[in-house]
């Protein structure tokens, strides 16, 4: 049995924990829900939100944003 304690935000619909739990996909698990008063002015930042959000991308993507966009121009 596995017992630890993290963050999650609640976005309306589910919980995204703020960093990764190392739980396998459809592991059942117990949740007790205890809210965090963030202190005034502790900033939450883009960066943290992405992480959290887990996304999965080729390595070189803001390199060559335009080209996963909009193709590669040597193409056409």
């Amino acid at each position: 049995m596995l017992l630890k304690t993290i963050e999650a935000v609640f976005d309306g619909k589910v919980f995204r924990p703020t960093e990764p739990i190392g739980l396998e996909s459809n592991t059942r698990v117990r949740i007790t829900i205890e809210s965090i008063e963030i202190e005034e002015g502790e900033p939450y930042s883009f960066l943290d939100a992405a992480m959290a959000a887990n996304l999965d991308g080729p390595e070189d993507w803001s390199t060559n944003l335009d080209k996963y966009l909009y193709g590669d121009a040597d193409e056409k």
